[in-house]
C-alpha cells in the first residue's frame, strides 16, 4: 500500500487498483493509521480519479469447509475496513465456489457472510461481485448468478459489479460481438442496473471462447486481440475505472508499455463504435425516407 501511489505516479495513472495484504496468504496487516491518512492525503495531491482494493484470491464466502469459511469473512471483514480508512471507492472480490453442494447450497452459505461484510461499508466505499470464468463450482459465471446473489442481498445500496473481459469471454460472452455485449449489458441493467456497474477489468485472454478457464493474457497478445476495442469503447462502459491484471512482458505486472496499449486501443474502440452509431443513424433515417416515399 504504501508504494500504490508513488506507482501510479510514476504510470500517470488515471486509476488504480491495490492489495491491502498479501494477495495469497490469510494474515491481516496491522496498518499504521499514519499510512492510511498518508495515503488518502498522496491520492489527494495525485488527483486519481478510482481506487479499488481487490480482496485476497483465497477468500470465499461460499464454502462448506467452517473453519475456511470463517477466515474468509474475517479476511473480508479486514479489507472492507481497510478500504473504507484509505476512503477506496470499492473493495472486488470474487463470490467463491460451493465445491460441489450445489447453488443453493452455496447461496446458503454466501448470503449471511456477505451481508456481515457490505454492512461495514462506508457511503463512498462499494462492494463489487466479480464476474467468475465459471470454473468448477464458481458463482458468479453469469449475469443471472450476479443477479441471484445481488436479490440474495435485498440489492443492498453499496452491492455492486466489476466486470472482466477475460472471465466474460472464457465463461461464453463473445465480448468481440456488438450484439452480444448489448444483450449482457441489457440483462445486467435489468437484473441489477446499469448504475451498480462500477468497475471494469480490461484482460484479454490466453483461453478459448467458453472455456472457462482463467487464463489472463498481455493486450493485443490473447485470442480476443484487437477486438478487445469493442468491449473498452462500447458507450455504456466510459467513465468507469478500468484496471489491467496482465503479466507484463516480464511477468511483473502491466508497465507503461502495456498502458499504451491500452489507451490506444480504448481511443480506437470509442471512434469505431461512434462511426458504428452514425451508420445506423444514417440507414435509419434512408430507411424513413424510402417508407414515406
Amino acid at each position: 500500500m504504501k508504494k500504490a501511489l508513488d506507482r501510479a505516479a510514476e504510470l500517470e495513472l488515471d486509476a488504480l487498483q491495490l492489495f491491502v495484504q498479501s494477495p495469497r496468504a490469510w494474515r491481516f496487516p496491522d496498518h499504521d493509521p499514519a499510512d492510511l491518512a498518508a495515503f488518502r492525503n498522496r491520492r489527494r495531491e495525485l488527483g486519481i480519479g478510482g481506487v479499488l482494493v481487490h480482496a485476497l484470491y483465497l477468500v470465499n464466502l461460499a464454502s462448506p469447509n467452517d473453519d475456511f469459511y470463517e477466515k474468509s469473512v474475517q479476511t473480508m471483514r479486514s479489507t472492507v475496513d481497510a478500504a473504507c480508512a484509505i476512503e477506496a471507492d470499492a473493495v472486488i472480490f470474487h463470490v467463491g465456489s460451493h465445491q460441489g453442494a450445489g447453488l443453493d447450497a452455496g447461496l446458503e452459505r454466501l448470503a449471511p457472510a456477505l451481508r456481515q461484510v457490505v454492512d461495514r461499508c462506508s457511503e463512498t466505499t462499494w462492494l463489487l461481485l466479480e464476474n467468475s470464468a465459471g470454473a468448477g463450482g464458481t458463482i458468479g459465471r453469469s449475469i443471472d448468478e450476479l443477479a441471484t446473489v445481488y436479490e440474495a442481498l435485498d440489492r443492498h445500496p453499496r452491492l455492486g459489479v466489476c466486470l472482466d473481459s477475460c472471465h466474460l469471454w472464457v465463461s461464453g460472452c463473445d465480448v468481440t460481438d456488438p450484439a452480444a455485449l448489448d444483450a449482457l449489458l441489457d440483462e445486467l441493467d435489468e437484473r441489477i442496473g446499469l448504475d451498480r456497474l462500477r468497475a471494469l477489468h480490461v484482460n484479454d485472454a490466453n483461453a478459448p471462447l467458453g472455456s472457462n478457464r482463467d487464463r489472463h493474457a498481455n493486450v493485443l497478445e490473447g485470442l480476443i486481440g484487437e477486438k478487445l476495442g469493442v468491449f473498452l469503447g462500447h458507450p455504456r462502459l466510459q467513465g468507469l475505472p478500468a484496471v489491467l491484471e496482465v503479466p507484463g512482458p516480464d511477468n511483473h505486472g502491466a508497465d507503461a508499455g502495456e498502458l499504451r496499449k491500452l489507451r490506444e486501443l480504448h481511443a480506437r474502440g470509442v471512434a469505431a463504435s461512434s462511426a458504428a452509431r452514425r451508420r445506423g443513424r444514417s440507414a435509419g433515417r434512408a430507411g424513413a425516407r424510402r417508407t414515406r416515399g
